[in-house]
């Protein structure tokens, strides 16, 4: 089965440093960064607001917790976002997915 994370990022820069990375070791396929959006939150029991860029980053179910893991480790965010979950994947996609971790490719 295929997975999808989503986490905002602060700047398309950081989204796309970090994409790299994750491609380079090996725990997702792809990392979409979307254009801004507005956020409206509650940090620190204060209400707040900003601008932030959404990134879908895909990968395999068996890749997604480490995937996850490795995110925030390398995240801009002291506490960022970061959730994934399991999907149902078109055959192409899923094949796709399903070799990230069968390559040897994975770094950590």
């Amino acid at each position: 089965m295929s997975a999808l994370i989503y986490c905002p990022f602060p700047d398309t820069q950081s989204a796309r440093k970090i994409g790299e990375q994750l491609l380079d070791e090996g725990l997702i396929g792809c990392i979409n960064v979307g254009g801004p959006i507005q956020s409206l939150f509650i940090w620190g029991g204060e209400k707040g607001e900003g601008e932030e860029y959404p990134a879908l980053l895909k990968t395999d179910e068996d890749l997604l917790e480490l995937a996850i893991s490795r995110l925030e480790e390398l995240h801009p965010y002291d506490a960022p976002a970061v959730l994934g979950w399991q999907c149902v994947a078109g055959k192409a996609a899923e094949s796709w997915l399903r070799n990230l971790g069968g390559g040897g490719n994975i770094r950590h």
